[in-house]
């Protein structure tokens, strides 16, 4: 617990300085969850409780209907998860969330954060902070979906995430990169990762 505390310490300080008594009670409002494989954090149509940060393992969070899967981001370590938009207003969730591997979380709750939040000024403006590069990697992201082609798409993921290929099923990186299986398969076989 104490070195996955100094890991979320690190993360928080390097999106905004806490002194020691707001990271003192900041601290004190998360808890070790251990999840095994293919565990269901969060449901579609239920509010999202929890704000994780990442210790060990992978997690994906996805959108399905009747006829569409569809991966919409992964986590690992040292970063949060969670389902962000549900977390931030307390509407239901359009969106699951899953261990896609054995997985060592921190985990608080909305009700323990928005409570330091009121008491700390500093700790409301560090979570504003990280909505906010939280937004800017979506707005990213939503560019390379619309404007790049499927091997831009490919070689940029594998140049700002490589150790992915190894550790996540090509379904689901496929289904990220908004392609089918099959261009997925040849990009493998053609493009070459500097």
């Amino acid at each position: 617990m104490e070195k996955g505390l100094e890991q979320l310490k690190k993360h928080f300080t390097s999106i905004h300085p806490l002194n020691a008594e707001e990271w003192r009670d900041l601290s004190g409002i998360w808890q070790l969850h251990q999840y095994k494989r293919k565990t269901t954090l969060t449901v579609a149509g239920e509010t999202e409780r929890h704000l994780y940060f990442v210790l060990e393992g992978i997690q994906r969070a996805f959108y399905i209907d009747a006829h569409h899967e569809a991966t919409l981001v992964f986590t690992y370590p040292y970063n949060f998860s969670g389902i962000a938009d549900s977390f931030l207003t307390q509407l239901p969730s359009r969106y699951f969330l899953e261990t896609l591997t054995s997985s060592t979380l921190l985990r608080t709750t909305y009700t323990q954060l928005q409570q330091l939040m009121d008491k700390h000024r500093n700790i409301e403006k560090l979570i504003a902070r990280s909505a906010s590069f939280a937004l800017m990697g979506v707005l990213e992201r939503h560019v390379e979906l619309l404007t790049f082609s499927a091997e831009e798409k490919f070689r940029t993921l594998f140049k700002r995430s490589p150790h992915v290929l190894q550790l996540i099923p090509h379904k689901y990186l496929a289904s990220y990169l908004g392609m089918d299986a099959t261009t997925f398969s040849k990009l493998m076989a053609t493009v070459r990762i500097e």
